[in-house]
């Protein structure tokens, strides 16, 4: 008998105000032309004023919990994966644990930048296996029109507001590749290229700071490095591309995604893109996407799906699931 770390539900969330590329046309030296043909993003979400990462991320997870028809006291555990927390601390998950009622079992936060959804799921993995746990709410959430600089228009029309929610549970399962649940994690890091991707201030710098990016470096290392841990985690996990339903990436660019599917010899008909509508939404691009596949109805039980992501520090990452 082997524990696999099961779907049990999954739910998003998404700020009320709609920005279209033309709103950013009356402000910087841009065009919806431009925008879409560099990265296939076509509007996105921001927070309204005063709403704070843990009110999206709470909203996500109620939107999980009622897809798993669950309550908030089944919960054992919860991971908000996010670089936009709504204090130094406490953590934005212990907050969202108070907006849901649940007074049992414990929450933290997960800092791995884009990639942080992938990390908080392979954390949240391995404290089912381990036993530690029954259930865990994995939540990526996002505020980063709070980080942007509005003058630099290579930066500010990428990134968008929201959240995501999944929920996983402890069953048995076989130890085979045709168990549901996750089936494998692949994550990796370098501190090397910290310049390529950052916030320009912090706590310890005394400073707010505002998001800057080697947007053409970053593309050069996503493509190959995405391409590359998806396979491994599909070679840990003892399948083949044959064999993948769906790819659920991080939703930076279309060219990236278009290009990391490329490489693992799958076509775009099988992977889920949601950027058009969400822009980059960080950490909680990748639980977006899953429960917007599931709400149109291409993911469903038993199909196969691949998630990876590549984010600041650099750090990147995959989760190979069945659903």
């Amino acid at each position: 008998m082997t524990i696999r770390a099961q779907v049990a539900g999954v739910g998003h969330y998404l700020p009320e105000r709609i920005v279209p590329n033309a709103e950013f046309e009356k402000t910087l030296d841009t065009t919806d032309e431009w925008i879409v043909s560099r990265s296939g993003i076509e509007r996105r979400h921001f927070a309204a004023e005063g709403q704070a990462t843990s009110e999206l991320a709470a909203h996500a997870a109620e939107a999980a919990l009622a897809d798993a028809g669950l309550q908030a006291s089944d919960i054992d555990a919860l991971i908000v994966a996010t670089s936009t927390p709504d204090l130094t601390f406490p953590s934005a998950a212990t907050m969202v644990q108070a907006r849901l009622g649940m007074e049992t079992g414990f929450a933290f936060d997960v800092q791995a930048v884009c990639a942080g959804f992938v990390y908080a799921l392979a954390n949240a993995n391995a404290l089912i296996t381990s036993g530690t746990v029954r259930r865990v709410m994995v939540i990526g959430a996002e505020t980063f029109s709070r980080i942007l600089d509005w003058e630099d228009r290579a930066t500010c029309v990428l990134f968008g507001d929201g959240a995501g929610a999944l929920i996983l549970e402890a069953a048995e399962g076989d130890g085979t590749p045709d168990d549901r649940g996750v089936l494998s994690v692949d994550l990796h890091s370098d501190g090397r290229y910290r310049e390529l991707l950052y916030v320009d201030g912090g706590v310890s710098t005394n400073s707010i700071g505002q998001l800057r990016m080697e947007g053409k470096e970053v593309f050069r290392h996503a493509v190959a490095k995405l391409a590359a841990t998806a396979e491994a985690a599909m070679d840990k996990a003892g399948i083949t591309a044959a064999d993948v339903d769906w790819i659920v990436p991080h939703q930076a660019n279309i060219r990236i995604i278009a290009g990391t599917a490329k490489k693992l010899g799958l076509p775009m008909e099988q992977v889920i893109v949601t950027v058009q509508d969400h822009g980059n939404t960080s950490a909680a691009s990748i639980p977006l996407a899953l429960s917007v596949g599931k709400a149109e109805g291409k993911i469903k039980r038993g199909d196969m799906v691949v998630t990876e992501a590549i984010g600041g520090g650099l750090a990147w990452g995959a989760v190979v699931l069945r659903w």
